[in-house]
């Protein structure tokens, strides 16, 4: 017989309450009157409210920002992305995670401007890095050397660029975003080569810059010793 984990319904019920609070998120913000006013809707006790989230609307804004990148890991593992280019990977991933926000635009702008807070930046880098993380995890990065920390540094300005972008576009279909976000990827391509360039002739700079820096300590103790 399988055993259901203790937290498996709570997590259940907080996601149907943040399903309904997001109706009233674009009016009232995220606020406590917005999850009330969810709470409202699915006939529950306004003491649901501090019982499923305890933190308040921040603790609210992290759920919503999971939920998406669950629910983006979830359509990306069924889009195979291991067929594509590898900049496609990342432009599909950039693209998924718009999309699967397009309901709930408003929402995505209220908790920005809450995130950009100074007393919430901490939990919003937090929540921005497990999102890129996420994102080159499905395109299939396996790296574990100081490229993990670059990718993952330059995607957050791509991801981050291009949402900003996204949140005003008028375009039909949002065409002006996939377009800007391809020149963005573009631009990040050019550093990642510019970079591989450096790394190959890095080895021979640094022999070379030793073999100067050695001759002139020479050259520097051969004076000292002619006093």
């Amino acid at each position: 017989m399988t055993r259901k984990h203790p937290t498996a319904g709570r997590d259940a019920e907080r996601r149907r309450l943040l399903d309904a609070a997001l109706a009233h998120v674009a009016f009232d913000g995220w606020t406590v009157a917005a999850l009330r006013a969810g709470a409202d809707d699915l006939v529950l006790d306004l003491t649901d409210v501090a019982r499923l989230f305890p933190g308040g609307p921040d603790e609210a804004i992290a759920l919503f920002v999971a939920e998406a990148d669950r629910t983006m890991i979830a359509e990306l593992e069924r889009r195979q992305l291991g067929n594509m280019r590898h900049r496609d990977r990342i432009a599909t991933a950039v693209r998924v995670r718009l999309e699967q926000h397009e309901a709930h635009r408003e929402a995505v702008r209220r908790a920005l401007a809450l995130q950009a807070l100074p007393q919430n930046g901490p939990g919003g880098l937090k929540s921005l890095y497990r999102t890129v993380d996420a994102m080159w995890h499905a395109a299939g990065d396996t790296s574990t050397d100081f490229s993990f920390y670059t990718k993952r540094l330059l995607l957050s300005g791509v991801y981050v660029s291009t949402l900003m972008f996204w949140l005003n576009d008028k375009s039909e279909d949002s065409e002006a975003t996939w377009g800007f976000l391809d020149r963005r990827i573009e631009d990040v391509m050019k550093i990642q080569k510019a970079r591989s360039r450096i790394e190959r002739y890095l080895p021979d700079t640094e022999r070379i810059l030793g073999g100067l820096i050695r001759r002139r300590a020479k050259a520097g103790s051969a004076r000292a010793s002619s006093l």
